[in-house]
């Protein structure tokens, strides 16, 4: 089952899934292990299983590091690594349900989540 799926995109954008960089499009499948990038004029839209959105600005590199939603046995665990770029995330359901499931990652924070929106910029 996909963790997410692509929603927007405009300009150079990829999903990266099993070391193949395939065009993201519209209703391209994300899971969990999969990097987006995107590259000078890309922008790409996704919303997670759990309903979280995520915006990807240009010349952005994130994983989906780690993503369980399995309301029937109440597992739920979300890890996003943002490598580069701008990141806007917006809390779904693994947040409402389980606050400390949900972990942000850049090179060099770990961020919980207590909110419900945040940007995140890495740069290099």
């Amino acid at each position: 089952t996909p963790a997410g799926r692509v929603k927007l995109v405009s300009g150079s954008a990829f999903v990266v899934h099993e070391g193949s960089r395939i065009p993201a499009a519209v209703g391209t499948p994300v899971y969990e292990q999969d990097s987006l990038v995107t590259g000078a004029d890309g922008r790409v839209g996704l919303t997670l299983r759990d309903d979280t959105p995520l915006s990807m600005g240009p010349q952005t590199t994130i994983e989906i590091s780690r993503f369980v939603y399995a309301q029937s046995d109440s597992q739920f665990s979300f890890v996003l690594k943002v490598v580069r770029g701008v990141v806007a995330y917006v809390s779904g359901r693994i947040a409402k349900l389980s606050p400390d499931a949900v972990r942000l990652e850049t090179p060099s924070a770990i961020v919980g989540v207590r909110g419900t929106r945040l940007i995140i910029r890495v740069a290099e």
